[in-house]
């Protein structure tokens, strides 16, 4: 708190409650207190392009952030993405069959897009999310008491998974 000091008011005349009000703006005014810079009012842009409203106000942002610690933004964005775009031409340069790695590839975003617009479908037909919803909670309590309760279940889940693990990366 700025001040732990009150002013009295009195409730017999209206000007004594003017005049506590004023006593409080001319506290606010005082160099005792600190405000923040006022930022620049937004250009006007038209309503069809939100995204560059959004973009001027990551930028705003960033100003006030950098106002408020008084240090330099951090440009970390370049540098990892220039070490991203680095790692993945080594991993690209490595690959014998590219042909396959691109049609696997592609064939991904195709499947990932067709089950994100059913599984959107599913999702607007009523009744069928809470009953995927129950049959999801009754199959993850059922998995936890058969293989999670009682330990020769884990150890057996635990060694099962070890071993699928094995298969998948190969022995190391």
């Amino acid at each position: 708190m700025a001040s732990t000091s009150s002013t009295p008011l009195s409730i017999s005349s209206s000007s004594s409650l003017i005049d506590a009000k004023a006593s409080r703006q001319s506290a606010v005014a005082s160099p005792q207190c600190v405000s923040l810079p006022k930022l620049p009012p937004p250009p006007v842009q038209p309503q069809n392009r939100p995204w560059k409203a959004a973009a001027y106000c990551r930028k705003i942002a960033r100003n006030v952030m950098t106002m408020a610690t008084g240090e330099a933004p951090v440009e970390v964005a370049s540098t990892e993405l220039a070490e991203i775009v680095k790692t993945v031409q080594e991993a690209w340069d490595k690959v014998e069959d590219k042909y396959a790695v691109s049609s696997v590839v592609v064939a991904g975003g195709v499947a990932l897009w067709g089950s994100a617009g059913f599984i959107s479908a599913i999702e607007r037909l009523p009744l069928i999310p809470g009953v995927l919803e129950l049959a999801g909670i009754g199959y993850t309590g059922w998995f936890a008491y058969k293989n999670l309760v009682f330990k020769p279940d884990r150890e057996a889940l635990i060694a099962k998974i070890k071993d699928t693990f094995k298969e998948v990366i190969g022995s190391s």
